[in-house]
């Protein structure tokens, strides 16, 4: 860590990926055995857990005591709420959401893995393809993360064996042909031994693919922004009240897509007013290109009425401007999803009131079929509703736009979340 330089780190690439799978498959041990094999354990941690695997008996370190925050989760041994880790190599940055594994806590996958680039499902060799493993490929088919790295685990308790670990690739890729997956990768793995986490097995000779960190530190992310539609939510309007920046007027935000030059023309929405880009700055420097997901501030030629919520497009390339739309939803509060139901919504940058107009299905996420006739949508339920909001917002369908197809939905009278959404 001490190797790289204060500039190269910041300019490295940042990998997103969230855990999967089924209870007991192994996704603490395997993300302890990651920070562990990379020499990203301080040596107070290792001690830590050192002394608790002694004490619980074990004959090994217990990895998983690593991400295991909650003392529930301890106490069971399962993890119950997201575990956010950050570690870096040389080649890249990392965030991981360690999400459980339990039906109950379908919520908390939904919100661990909104923002990946790459899912780690997690298979025991032993089983093979359970339910849980269809409902989390589901939900990361349904979330669109572009990358799914399928790790066969406990291939130490099968002997290694090539033909346990075929047998999984084969059930998978039938699953996967159901299921909008992009791009999957297959890994035989023992997050318990190291074989092939970070480093290469020995006990797996038939094997002559990547390493587990080797698949991480080189995933192509790249292309998985859209840098085709230009999208930019205006989060902040910058009009500095000293005498020597008197005209000054920036328009701060985060770009949800898109590539924008200094020069470009673009349309600004709601007004439709066409302006042209003067320039864009990034730490108080002016650069000559900026793209998703960077965070940004713009001046334009000439002076446009532009507040915060309003979107910065290209002239001939808009999102749709609807205050009715359908919306797929996960359901996150106790209290049920009431149709005539008023929320307050939240679309990038811009706040919003909505009512349930109506819900069209619910989806069995073990079956993955539509069931029309139950309108009851409870708590980690998927549904697909409409909703009318009090003004429009601008957005792209989420297949096509991540940023901008996404939604949340809070109760105002108690300021809670209720529910993500994508937009259809």
């Amino acid at each position: 860590m001490s190797d790289f330089s204060s500039e190269g780190y910041m300019n490295m690439e940042l990998l997103r990926f969230t855990t999967a799978g089924s209870v007991d498959d192994g996704k603490s041990t395997l993300i302890g055995r990651l920070l562990y094999d990379s020499k990203q354990i301080f040596e107070d941690q290792l001690e830590a857990i050192e002394k608790r695997s002694q004490q619980r008996g074990f004959e090994h370190v217990d990895l998983s005591l690593l991400t295991d925050g909650l003392k529930a989760e301890r106490e069971q041994g399962i993890t119950i709420d997201v575990a956010y880790r950050y570690f870096a190599t040389p080649k890249r940055k990392f965030i991981i959401a360690d999400t459980p594994g339990h039906i109950q806590y379908t919520r908390n996958m939904v919100t661990g893995a909104s923002t990946a680039n790459a899912a780690l499902i997690l298979v025991d060799a032993r089983k093979g393809i359970l339910e849980q493993t269809i409902r989390h490929s589901f939900i990361a088919s349904l979330l669109q993360i572009p990358h799914l790295i399928i790790c066969v685990n406990k291939m130490d308790l099968v002997d290694y064996s090539e033909e346990a670990f075929n047998k999984v690739v084969v059930e998978y890729r039938s699953l996967s042909t159901k299921l909008d997956i992009k791009d999957v990768h297959f890994l035989p793995i023992s997050a318990l031994k190291g074989d092939n986490v970070v480093e290469k097995s020995t006990n797996m000779s038939w094997y002559q693919g990547t390493t587990l960190m080797y698949l991480l530190e080189n995933l192509h992310i790249g292309s998985d922004e859209n840098h085709i539609d230009c999208r930019f939510p205006v989060q902040y309007v910058i009009r500095p009240q000293q005498t020597e920046y008197h005209d000054f007027r920036g328009y701060a935000g985060r770009i949800s897509s898109g590539i924008y030059k200094p020069g470009d023309k673009v349309k600004i929405l709601p007004s439709g007013e066409i302006a042209e880009i003067k320039t864009i700055e990034l730490f108080g420097e002016q650069i000559s290109e900026a793209y998703a997901p960077m965070s940004v501030t713009m001046t334009l030629d000439r002076d446009v009425d532009i507040s915060r919520g309003d979107m910065i497009v290209r002239e001939n390339n808009a999102p749709s401007m609807e205050q009715e739309f359908d919306i797929m939803i996960c359901w996150m509060n106790t209290n049920n999803l009431q149709v005539g139901g008023k929320y307050a919504i939240r679309h990038t940058v811009k706040d919003a009131r909505c009512v349930i107009k109506d819900i069209r299905y619910k989806i069995d996420i073990n079956s993955m079929h539509r069931n029309e006739a139950d309108k009851e949508i409870a708590m980690n339920d998927i549904a697909r509703i409409n909703v009318k909001t009090t003004v429009p917002l601008y957005f792209d369908a989420y297949r096509k736009n991540r940023h901008t197809g996404s939604i949340i939905l809070i109760d105002e009278a108690t300021n809670e979340t209720v529910a993500a959404g994508m937009i259809v």
